[in-house]
């Protein structure tokens, strides 16, 4: 059984990583990735850290389109075709079609993820030229640009002589040379000076990458699980649409449920079942020293014994209870999104990166474990 997944993985993933659409959404992000540099620099201050937002996002974004588009290919579009056919007459347990397909789709979003990070991470060392007296960093410019010229040119000549794919040839050739490319260039400064390598790599980057990544893991299984049902543009539709309220549920649903206990907070103080308490805060800094700040303003702190419900009005109660509900069946990308941790400088808490791995890996079970059900009932032939 296990061989077989591999099998149906190994197959979606070379089927998947061919289509021309994965080269030209990951051609966009290459290009939106090394444009960040010269326009971060129009900002009035803090240009890297708009690098930062403008690299992150762009990241993010493209792996939900992609997400979309390729699953909707390996699946809806053999469900039409009645290609699928094939493999469950096998007979093949469509549970194992339906997680072997969610593991080459997913091969093929890590790739370009792995590909975007490291112009990503090209341009982050190479920092935006706030002033004309500021460097060109030669060693990313000419390793970067050569990592995609020679990755071009190698599926060029793959394609012409041996007849091979050439996305799929550009896509495997040129991932691998900009990481090598990467490492090389954090040994040598703007005019090829000698660095050490570790004063330019930069562990919170990665880490806020690597859960940028598994949100896009989590989208990848949103597309598997759309396109059992669904065909392009409506798989299409649906993801965009999870990956936008996913970002914005702190906010649609956050605030209004935040609200509703704010209220119920200020009933307990009314009659004398909480009290205020100050807060503190420490912030852990990327160079590792520590910042202990009192917050000004005081927190409503509930007695022993009293619960916030305990104080609901009207339909209050009700509301509170259906916005916690869709608050919690939506993805929350917000977890995986720490752009802000990175823009001031914070240390990301190593136990809050392991929870939020936890959370997108409950959701990504979750989630797969719909589509299993979803196509198990689908008629396919």
């Amino acid at each position: 059984m296990f061989g077989l997944l591999l099998t149906i993985a190994r197959n979606t993933f070379r089927e998947s990583v061919r289509q021309p659409v994965v080269l030209i959404i990951n051609g966009v992000a290459v290009f939106l990735l090394i444009m960040a540099n010269p326009l971060s620099a129009y900002t009035l201050e803090d240009d890297q850290r708009m690098l930062l937002d403008i690299g992150l996002a762009t990241i993010f974004a493209a792996g939900s389109i992609l997400a979309a588009f390729v699953a909707s290919d390996a699946i809806s579009r053999e469900i039409d075709d009645k290609t699928v056919l094939t493999v469950v007459s096998k007979p093949v347990p469509r549970p194992v079609l339906v997680v072997g397909k969610f593991l080459g789709i997913l091969g093929v979003l890590l790739m370009s993820v792995l590909l975007q990070s490291f112009v990503f991470m090209l341009a982050e060392y190479h920092t935006v030229l706030q002033t004309v007296r500021d460097p060109i960093h030669l060693p990313v410019l000419f390793l970067g640009g050569g990592a995609i010229v020679v990755g071009l040119a190698v599926a060029t000549w793959m394609n012409y002589f041996y007849g091979r794919n050439f996305p799929a040839s550009a896509m495997l050739a040129i991932a691998p040379l900009l990481g090598v490319a990467w490492a090389l260039a954090l040994n040598f400064g703007p005019d090829f000076s000698r660095r050490p390598f570790t004063e330019g790599f930069r562990v919170e980057l990665w880490l806020a990458v690597g859960l940028v990544a598994l949100a896009v893991v989590v989208l990848t299984a949103i597309a598997v699980a759309a396109s059992t049902r669904t065909r392009q543009a409506a798989t299409l539709t649906i993801t965009i649409g999870l990956f936008l309220g996913g970002l914005l549920s702190d906010h649609f649903l956050g605030r209004p449920m935040n609200a509703i206990e704010d209220r119920w907070r200020e009933r307990a103080m009314a009659r004398g079942e909480a009290e205020e308490v100050p807060i503190f805060r420490s912030f852990i800094q990327a160079d590792g020293s520590t910042i202990t700040s009192q917050v000004e303003e005081r927190v409503i702190q509930l007695k022993e014994g009293n619960r916030l419900s305990d104080f609901a009005e009207g339909q209050e109660g009700l509301k509170h209870r259906s916005l916690r509900t869709a608050r919690t069946i939506v993805p929350n990308f917000q977890i995986l999104w720490l752009a802000d941790a990175l823009t001031q400088d914070r240390k990301i808490p190593r136990d809050y990166a392991a929870r939020a791995t936890a959370y997108a890996a409950c959701l990504t079970i979750g989630i797969l474990g719909l589509a299993v059900a979803l196509f198990d009932r689908r008629e396919v032939g």
